[in-house]
């Protein structure tokens, strides 16, 4: 096998986990009824909230959870970061801005909302310990 297709095939899982967060709310909720599948919303702090960043090592970064959300969710975080230099762009910060005043008016971080295709919220949580099939266990619950 050539280099060049060793290094695809090594750099293909990062691209399509980064591909599967969506960059625009409105894509995902486009997406969600296109594919008839929930929108999983994640209202973050990246850069200051520990929980947050428990819950995307332990649980987002987990083959365990990739595998599953590519082919169960849309997956959108709205990120609050606070650090001058991870600053979002205006309109990103307006749209989770507008995202949380609707969703998460009571400002929990992390907070972990799954959506309908028209989203309409099945349910509704924050960090929970425990392993990423745990987590996943949890979600859908949500949908029974």
């Amino acid at each position: 096998m050539s280099v060049g297709i060793r290094v695809v095939l090594l750099l293909f899982p990062v691209a399509l986990f980064s591909q599967l967060w969506q960059a625009d709310f409105t894509q995902a909720q486009e997406q969600a009824r296109q594919e008839q599948k929930p929108i999983l919303l994640v209202f973050a702090g990246s850069d200051w909230c520990a929980p947050c960043k428990k819950l995307d090592r332990d649980i987002w970064q987990s083959e365990t959870f990739k595998a599953y959300a590519a082919q169960h969710y849309v997956l959108y975080k709205a990120d609050f970061p606070r650090k001058k230099k991870n600053k979002l762009s205006q309109e990103m910060t307006i749209a989770n801005t507008a995202l949380a005043e609707r969703y998460n008016p009571k400002g929990h971080f992390p907070l972990v909302v799954l959506l309908d295709e028209k989203s309409a919220v099945y349910g509704k949580v924050g960090y929970q310990k425990g392993s990423p099939q745990d987590y996943l266990d949890l979600l859908n619950s949500f949908l029974q």
